[in-house]
């Protein structure tokens, strides 16, 4: 069954245009609604799903119809090529899951938009440990503050066991241990003595 779909941004739109070639098109049955292509949840594309079955063909006028993003476009195509569900664009005749190009066309819109995830993940991972380089820490804020730290790094190199320094500011050996461990620019040496001061003395 060829099965249309048609959408318009705000009421006072009219679907009218995209009922025509979809019917002209053979589509058998159209669900329209009038919502932003911007949300996800879309009442009528909702249903359009639930009433999806093998071998049906999901028609539109355009992509962006459906999708406004190809993100969106592609996690729909997986969602129909799951259900062995075809897909056609009136506008854009190479996007049709039903013939070998159209499939090749969006597998490649599929690897091109991968490729974007994997730059945008690995610019991510740079930039931070860019910032990590420059002081800049992560995750919870620090239980003890610099000035501590600084206190408790000069008690354990006068000799102080972890555990006597932490009773000292206040705090579990282990959250000293911890911020010790992570003092942006401490010098290896010295973390490796406060490693060691560590183990000897827990």
């Amino acid at each position: 069954m060829l099965i249309g779909y048609a959408r318009v941004s705000t009421d006072d739109q009219h679907l009218d245009g995209q009922r025509s070639v979809l019917r002209a098109a053979g589509c058998q049955l159209i669900y329209e609604e009038k919502i932003s292509g911007a949300k996800r949840k879309r009442p009528e594309l909702t249903r359009l799903l639930e009433h999806l079955r093998e071998g049906d063909i999901v028609v539109v006028s355009r992509l962006d119809r459906l999708a406004r993003s190809t993100q969106d476009l592609l996690e729909l195509v997986d969602i129909f090529q799951h259900t062995s569900v075809g897909l056609r664009s009136l506008a854009e005749p190479w996007a049709d899951t039903t013939s070998p190009s159209g499939k090749m066309v969006l597998t490649i819109f599929a690897g091109i938009a991968e490729f974007e995830r994997a730059l945008i993940s690995e610019r991510t991972s740079a930039g931070r440990h860019a910032a990590k380089m420059k002081g800049v820490r992560f995750g919870r804020p620090m239980k003890l503050s610099v000035e501590q730290v600084a206190l408790g790094r000069r008690l354990i190199s006068e000799g102080r066991s972890v555990r006597d320094t932490a009773r000292i500011l206040n705090c579990h050996h282990a959250t000293l241990y911890r911020a010790l461990n992570n003092v942006v620019g401490l010098p290896d040496e010295e973390l490796d003595t406060v490693q060691i001061v560590f183990d000897t003395n827990r």
